[in-house]
């Protein structure tokens, strides 16, 4: 069954019922072409998931109102809020890395300019760029079933993020780890096993061209735990998804039997 984001305000649970407005709307008449008893999926703000059942349509307001048949017992977010930092990548990898990201799980994504960033971005675009990101994060939220849709948040330096005081737990992937012949001094099923349930946890993704020596020094000043991962080097993109990767398995499925 489609899925579908809505706003808090536009829940009525005293009826029972609940206004799809907006791209949404579009996307259920135009696109799909549902009518009257149709099924979908709705995701209010708070991660909470229905079963709705299309009941009005207004192309005057572009909105229709369904009726809450039942409420869905999901269980598809991971346990920790992984926020993943990533240094600005050439190319549209970013957008590959948001919409997988947030298959993997990702709760918040942060693009870095970093020392050795190639690309720049214009002020004047940053706000277009975030929003291009949003949008894909929605979709893939959508097409992953998760319960919400990970929050893109403006271009930040490295210093900004590790001042920020937001985070219980800080990783980030070190090239100079994987090219070592002796053990890391934190192996990554050691970093992995720190991590509990609800802990927010900062994971930084350098560029193409690596984290710079200074950047390394900000981080080891910061607390920052150096990650290895495998002894090859990854590309930038291959980096977060492998990362997130691991991330999704140590804390959903290890354990199991």
């Amino acid at each position: 069954m489609q899925r579908y984001f809505i706003s808090n305000d536009q829940w009525d649970y005293n009826k029972g019922q609940v206004t799809i407005s907006g791209e949404d709307y579009h996307h259920i008449n135009k696109v799909m072409r549902m009518t009257s008893g149709d099924i979908v999926i709705g995701c209010n703000e708070n991660e909470e998931s229905f079963e709705l059942e299309l009941s009005q349509f207004d192309d005057t307001t572009q909105t229709a109102v369904a009726t809450i048949k039942q409420t869905l017992n999901e269980q598809v977010e991971l346990p920790a809020h992984i926020t993943l930092a990533q240094g600005l990548p050439k190319g549209d990898k970013l957008e590959t890395i948001v919409q997988k990201g947030t298959e993997l799980g990702m709760r918040s994504f942060i693009p870095l300019q970093m020392d050795r960033s190639i690309v720049k971005w214009d002020r004047k675009k940053q706000d277009k760029k975030v929003t291009r990101l949003q949008k894909i994060a929605k979709e893939a939220s959508e097409q992953s079933h998760r319960l919400m849709i990970p929050t893109i948040q403006p271009l930040q330096s490295l210093s900004q993020v590790l001042d920020s005081g937001e985070f219980d737990l800080l990783i980030v992937a070190s090239e100079y780890e994987a090219k070592g012949d002796d053990e890391p001094e934190w192996p990554l099923s050691d970093i992995m096993n720190q991590i509990g349930s609800d802990q927010r946890v900062l994971l930084i993704i350098g560029p193409e061209g690596g984290i710079s020596p200074h950047e390394l020094t900000l981080c080891e000043q910061a607390g920052v735990l150096p990650a290895r991962l495998g002894r090859r080097i990854l590309r930038t993109e291959t980096a977060s998804l492998y990362a997130l990767s691991v991330l999704s398995y140590c804390l959903e499925e290890s354990h199991k039997d």
